[in-house]
């Protein structure tokens, strides 16, 4: 297998800063791909979270040339990924990194200088490259937060003799989020205002930092099939569908995977005992230990999870407007996450209502989210729309049995349950609305009671899938051996 240098530049990587799933791609994928013999490096900002002390500061500074802006400086901080031998760099910069949180203020608003803070991410990308020495074979970029290196690689360093044999990917995790700003970035970006145009960046006579991307990497890669062609629909497209289809022929949807070393019930460093598809005994005792932490009864009733980001997305208003009655069954129902301020209060309100049977906790809190993928008889996922989706599928593997509404990933990776056969591995419905989502917990609420031999054959089965990094990355290492070809042979 030929070794390639492919350097991931990323706005998150987990476990050092994250949002969602693009954080946990991160902090996998590079993993698995060394694990093929390739050289891969990840660069990403330096939140004011990280703590530098543990890591080791690269001795020169790094000049950014920000276009009209003039050069800018940062230094540049070298760590590992845990439990690998991947170098990651942070780019420490405390006017655009040093703040709380990564992409908006407290009340939600991104921050006024997103295109600043970015664009500067996507161009030392590029600068720290020539520092290190390290020639790139594959430039892999994340989301509009670093899709102006792609814009870079082929006109600025276009005739760069450093980055002669680089191709680009640019995967697409979410393209709800485009990064639009004023069309007075072009001044900053610097490569040419002839490029301010429908067909490569401009967008509503603003600058759109994931349209520039998509037109200038060589290949695309959307984080699931199915969402890979959803992108192409105005639904899914959110205004980029007609860019995205003149790029069809170079997208594939390629489905995430899960690091087993982090989540293996087996294994899971979180938990007070362990279980495999052969012995779920360890997962009744998980069961009770959370009802306990959670401070539920210790009923043998089936408990459902919502580990989630709180807003429309994920259908959290579905959830709010069928919360009575769910709760209405002989069920528990815990939930953790946070998101939009309404969804706070509401939740805290039910659980006011209903402390026998519902349980929530605001905020980010990983341990907890493995006590409760472990423990937990179902997990439910109602989302409007899931490029990939991860929980659902940890929640597979932990035998926790998922309900999805059927989108996205969540469509590619849950194999609804067949009454007459017993074959599945969660439910699913189409359609997200109240009265869908109330029938569809029912229906796996009643399986629960009434099929426990088709409940707990689908729990093993659903353990032993296979959703490990090794295949996901095998198909990226396709890919990339794909970006080169049509870059050599200037197909793109």
């Amino acid at each position: 297998m030929e070794k390639l240098n492919i350097l991931f530049a990323a706005s998150e990587c987990h476990p050092f800063a994250k949002t969602g799933g693009l954080a946990d791609v991160l902090g996998a994928l590079p993993k698995y791909l060394r694990e093929l013999g390739h050289d891969v490096r990840v660069v990403m900002p330096r939140y004011y979270g990280i703590d530098r002390t543990k890591l080791q500061k690269l001795p020169a500074p790094l000049g950014v040339p920000m276009g009209i802006i003039g050069e800018m400086w940062c230094g540049v901080y070298e760590g590992r990924l845990p439990d690998s031998d991947v170098p990651i760099y942070f780019v420490d910069y405390e006017l655009f990194y040093g703040r709380e949180s990564l992409y908006s203020d407290e009340s939600g608003i991104g921050f006024i200088d997103n295109d600043n803070r970015f664009v500067f991410l996507s161009r030392a990308a590029m600068q720290l490259c020539k520092a290190l020495n390290f020639r790139p074979h594959i430039l892999h970029t994340h989301d509009w937060h670093t899709s102006a290196a792609n814009l870079f690689l082929t006109t600025i360093y276009a005739n760069d003799e450093h980055f002669a044999r680089c191709a680009s990917v640019l995967t697409i995790h979410n393209m709800q989020y485009q990064g639009e700003f004023y069309s007075g970035l072009m001044n900053v970006l610097d490569v040419g205002w002839e490029h301010f145009n429908f067909r490569e960046v401009e967008m509503d006579d603003r600058v759109n930092l994931l349209k520039a991307g998509i037109t200038h990497a060589t290949m695309i890669s959307a984080v699931s099939p199915r969402y890979s062609q959803e992108i192409l629909t105005p639904e899914f497209g959110y205004g980029l569908e007609a860019t995205m289809r003149t790029r069809a022929n170079d997208l594939w949807g390629i489905l995430n995977g899960v690091d087993t070393l982090e989540w293996n019930p087996k294994t899971d460093r979180h938990l007070s005992a362990h279980y495999d598809a052969d012995d779920l005994s360890g997962k009744a005792k998980l069961k009770r230990a959370l009802q306990k932490e959670m401070g539920l009864p210790r009923r043998d009733v089936p408990l459902i999870a919502v580990v989630s980001r709180l807003v429309r997305q994920k259908g959290v208003d579905v959830i709010a407007e069928s919360i009575h009655d769910l709760l209405k069954m002989d069920i528990q129902i815990v939930l953790l996450g946070s998101g939009e301020v309404w969804t706070h209060f509401y939740f805290g309100d039910i659980m006011r209502l209903y402390p026998k049977r519902f349980a929530c906790r605001i905020g980010f809190d990983a341990p907890l989210s493995h006590r409760i993928e472990a423990g937990a008889d179902l997990f439910l996922m109602p989302s409007r729309f899931e490029p990939c989706g991860l929980n659902q599928m940890y929640s597979q593997l932990y035998g926790t049995l998922p309900i999805v509404h059927g989108a996205g990933g969540l469509e590619d990776s849950v194999q609804s349950y067949d009454e007459k056969t017993g074959e599945g591995t969660g439910f699913k419905f189409y359609g997200l609305n109240a009265k869908n989502l109330v029938n569809t917990v029912g229906w796996a609420v009643h399986t629960w009671y009434n099929r426990k031999d088709h409940f707990q054959a689908m729990q093993k089965r659903a353990m032993n899938l296979d959703y490990g990094w090794e295949r996901s990355a095998k198909t990226y290492d396709l890919l990339y051996k794909e970006a080169l070809r049509r870059a050599k042979k200037g197909l793109f």
